[in-house]
């Protein structure tokens, strides 16, 4: 039995400024469709949603890069 398609959420955490995570949405969203001036429709219809701070988050949503974060940034002093 085939599934059928609905909406399905893709979401990825970065740590980044503003500009670098607004650049990552621009790449991920030239992935998605590479040519962004094509005759509609693109062959899986999406959209992306606006960049958020870690403050609008869930707390703890993104722990793990924190931490990894957080690590990586004490080997680089």
């Amino acid at each position: 039995m085939s599934e059928e398609p609905s909406v399905r959420e893709i979401r990825v955490g970065a740590h980044a400024t503003q500009q670098q995570a607004e650049e990552l949405k621009e790449r991920i969203a030239r992935l998605l469709c590479p040519d962004p001036d094509h005759a509609p429709p693109c062959p899986i219809p999406w959209s992306t949603g606006p960049v958020l701070h870690g403050s609008e988050l869930d707390e703890g949503a993104y722990e793990e890069l924190d931490e990894q974060a957080r690590a990586e940034r004490h080997l680089h002093q």
